[in-house]
């Protein structure tokens, strides 16, 4: 467990992967996990990745942001500000530990907020690592909400639920949905989020799942809106590389699934680090 922050009696929990593999650590790395129930459907995947790494000579830190999973506090009273002020005492944490490069791997909405947290913290050098970024954070609320209205559509309920939510949000009222309260400040903060540069940011890896294609059928390829936000990571970063890899939407699926290629992409990438840095940004 570790303390959430000054003037909080809050505390996160945290699962360490030591590094596993002889010789000096290659880096540290910190995992945030994505909102809500896709938070659960990734712990798998999250885990099976962050060993992998601890086998390559990685430390890997996973914590459950306030409200979430062990962590102390209801999910119905965690502000966008505390996971931020989560992410940082993490990396503090982190950096007792060890001086070497330090990696920000993060899921969907998860990225959205340690980029925020990176932006906060203008004296610490970083990589990211984006899991199927979500490169603003109106669309997964909006999905969110729209989630219960789903759900009320089946008992004739449905028509305005999404309005009603939105009022009682901007009347700084928590709302539930599908078993999670949500405090107004963190439905605001996530609707305000978007994925903006670290000041010193070493290298970007961001990596999305798509199914494979089938027999001439034409190639998936990232959105747009995944192309765009992406622009302005690969110029800051010293090296990138932004791709499509193989595999199932993990975070949404019915059934708990796992995607290898892009636990194999991930490290490929991550291991290819100390090769591409100072050799200019790659596609």
């Amino acid at each position: 467990m570790l303390p959430a922050g000054a003037g909080r009696d809050d505390h996160l929990m945290a699962l360490w992967h030591a590094s596993v593999a002889d010789g000096a650590l290659r880096g540290v790395v910190l995992y945030v996990h994505p909102f809500a129930e896709e938070m659960n459907k990734s712990r798998r995947m999250a885990a099976l990745q962050a060993r992998a790494l601890a086998a390559a000579g990685y430390g890997v830190l996973q914590i459950d942001l306030k409200g979430c999973g062990d962590s102390s506090g209801e999910f119905g009273d965690a502000t966008w500000l505390d996971w931020v002020s989560d992410v940082q005492t993490a990396v503090r944490w982190l950096r007792t530990r060890s001086p070497a490069p330090l990696t920000l791997w993060g899921l969907r909405a998860g990225c959205l907020v340690l980029a925020d947290a990176a932006v906060q913290m203008p004296e610490e050098s970083c990589s990211c690592l984006f899991w199927q970024p979500t490169p603003k954070g109106a669309p997964v609320l909006r999905q969110f909400l729209r989630s219960a209205a789903a759900a009320a559509f089946l008992d004739g309920r449905g028509k305005g639920v999404v309005d009603a939510l939105r009022q009682k949000l901007a009347a700084g009222l928590a709302v539930e949905v599908g078993g999670y309260r949500v405090h107004p400040e963190l439905a605001a903060g996530l609707e305000r989020a978007r994925l903006p540069v670290p000041p010193r940011l070493d290298r970007l890896v961001w990596l999305e799942v798509s199914a494979v294609a089938a027999p001439g059928a034409p190639s998936p390829s990232l959105a747009p809106a995944s192309i765009s936000a992406s622009t302005a990571w690969r110029q800051a970063a010293t090296g990138a590389e932004v791709r499509l890899v193989a595999g199932p939407p993990f975070w949404q699926t019915a059934e708990i699934e796992t995607a290898p290629a892009l636990i194999d992409a991930t490290l490929a990438a991550l291991q290819s680090t100390r090769a591409t840095a100072g050799a200019g940004a790659a596609a």
